[in-house]
């Protein structure tokens, strides 16, 4: 009926649970990767929001304190009189 293909132990038809285990590289019957693997991609977005954290971080302290609020404002100024420049 079913083309079969054989293991050491049974025959399996093709498309059943067991043989798609066979072939899903590693993937259980659901779908899901190894155990071994399935944080990994949590552990990634944690290391990545903590990442942009720092980067925030530093970006604040030096608006805050190291003439950044300066620079800042220099930057501010020079677009709001460019683009009164634009309009006048």
């Amino acid at each position: 009926m079913y083309p079969t293909r054989t293991t050491s132990r049974t025959t399996l038809r093709p498309g059943s649970r067991q043989a798609r285990r066979n072939t899903d590289h590693g993937r259980d019957a659901v779908g899901r990767p190894p155990v071994r693997d399935r944080g990994q991609a949590t552990t990634e977005y944690a290391l990545i929001l903590l990442a942009a954290a720092l980067v925030a971080v530093l970006v604040i302290g030096w608006a805050t304190a190291g003439g950044g609020a300066a620079a800042i404002g220099r930057l501010f100024d020079s677009a709001i009189n460019a683009a009164i420049d634009q309009l006048g």
